[in-house]
């Protein structure tokens, strides 16, 4: 129903869009005072601007349309399902969706097979998906090598291609399908099942990394295995991004750490950049850290900055530690509109080095959101903050500013420090890096770090 009333919708858009043409050139080119190249020229100036407001119509009406198809009549209640999933880490939290949403309130009957496996991963609790001869039917239909998709179930247990002929559907993802038999298939909007099929998708990944980090601490006191898996959750090298030089430095105070970053484009002009730390040290820490990493990669609009802190926040707390959480820093770099669009989850030290007549001046972003993961987060704002040519921006954990001399003096507190990265800002973002690296270690002289060294480093370019 939402792609016929997009479908629509965009026609009748394009259809007044082309009259609008039309009737502003006839009423122009009759004027014995203009000519013809020009009556076309105004009449394609005005076109524009008309298409611009029937263009942001379509977008406002489809927008209604969509969350009409979505949140409205039978289609709610998959709905709800899929909001409840979208904060599933375990198998515990995937089955308690299915009970509260789909079994109570969508009366429907829920069947999961692994395919490779040839196991039950659950069924609901009624003759029709426990009965051994459905299972043997689904079996004959539906094999392992079945391609990764949703699909419409008929009467007979059989894929139907007309959704009025259903009486359920399924999604399948690396060999596990999901069944989920329901008497108002025929009545939902279609809009919704590759959302079901795309929530599933990332649950799976979100519960394999769980699975993958805690296996290992469970039954391994190898921590340079736990660090060889930490360290493929973060970046193996940069990637090219136009106008931006990026460096990173990362080094644990043991094998596994809590510090974490990414960088991860978005469209040609924008890109996400995310540093943070986690609270402790050890196995936990980095189980915590790689549970912030792929809740950040696997969220789909990654412009939305306050949605990802909150999936952040609500992923850290469903694993109910009791001092776990994050600091974080979650910035996009815009390099059309020349500005870094931010939240800082309380990080002390991200800044912008901006050359001035004057030498480098050095501008913070500041905080503005609370710790992520123990206490209940507000309102969120997003910041921006301009940006020039040749500016470089530094996120670090405080391992760099809180590290200490042999007086008991941290280095953030300290004239060097701010020289330092004056000093060096002009030169490329791996140079600069060094430098502060460099200055790190040496300010430490011959003691042990206290703590994780962690920084990034982009440079705009022209």
């Amino acid at each position: 129903m939402f792609q016929k009333q997009r479908a629509a919708l965009s026609q009748i858009t394009n259809i007044l869009t082309g009259i609008c043409f039309v009737v502003l050139a006839l009423t122009l080119i009759p004027k014995q005072d203009v000519s013809f190249v020009f009556a076309v020229s105004v009449a394609l100036v005005l076109m524009v601007l008309v298409l611009c407001i029937f263009r942001y119509i379509d977008k406002t009406l489809a927008t209604k349309f969509r969350n009409e198809a979505l949140y409205t009549k039978e289609t709610a209640l998959i709905s709800g399902f899929i909001a409840k999933i979208r904060s599933a880490y375990s198998l515990e939290d995937l089955m308690a969706a299915i009970r509260s949403e789909l079994e109570d309130k969508a009366d429907a009957s829920v069947l999961i097979i692994d395919r490779k496996k040839n196991y039950v991963i659950y069924n609901s609790p009624d003759r029709i998906v426990s009965a051994k001869e459905t299972l043997n039917t689904l079996e004959q239909n539906f094999s392992v090598s079945m391609k990764d998709g949703w699909y419409l179930l008929g009467s007979d247990l059989g894929v139907v291609s007309e959704q009025k002929n259903s009486r359920g559907f399924f999604v399948v993802h690396n060999g596990v399908h999901f069944y989920v038999l329901c008497r108002c298939t025929r009545l939902l909007d279609n809009l919704i099942f590759p959302q079901v099929l795309d929530e599933f998708i990332s649950y799976t990944k979100r519960s394999d990394t769980i699975a993958e980090l805690s296996g290992i601490s469970e039954l391994t006191k190898e921590w340079n295995m736990v660090a060889d898996t930490q360290r493929s959750f973060l970046p193996q090298k940069m990637p090219e991004i136009k106008h931006l030089d990026l460096a990173a430095y990362f080094r644990p105070l043991v094998n596994v750490s809590g510090d974490y970053y990414s960088v991860l484009p978005i469209d040609e002009n924008k890109t996400l950049l995310l540093l943070g730390d986690v609270s402790g040290k050890g196995l936990a820490a980095a189980l915590v850290m790689g549970i912030v990493i792929n809740t950040v990669k696997n969220i789909q609009n990654k412009e939305d900055l306050p949605a990802m802190i909150r999936a952040v926040d609500r992923a850290i707390k469903s694993m109910k530690f009791d001092d776990k959480y994050t600091v974080m820093f979650l910035g996009i770099v815009d390099t059309a509109a020349m500005t870094i669009s931010y939240i800082n989850a309380s990080m002390s030290d991200p800044i912008v080095i901006t050359k001035t007549p004057g030498g480098f001046n050095i501008k913070p972003l500041g905080s503005n959101c609370s710790l992520v993961g123990i206490i209940e987060i507000d309102d969120l704002e997003i910041e921006v903050q301009k940006l020039f040519y040749d500016d470089m921006i530094l996120i670090a954990t405080d391992g760099v500013s809180e590290v200490m001399n042999d007086e008991g003096i941290e280095l953030g507190d300290t004239e060097l420090f701010k020289q330092t990265i004056q000093n060096s800002a002009y030169k490329s973002a791996q140079h600069f890096v060094n430098d502060i690296s460099d200055l790190v270690l040496e300010y430490n002289g011959d003691k042990k770090l206290r703590d994780d060294v962690t920084m990034l480093a982009v440079k705009i370019e022209r």
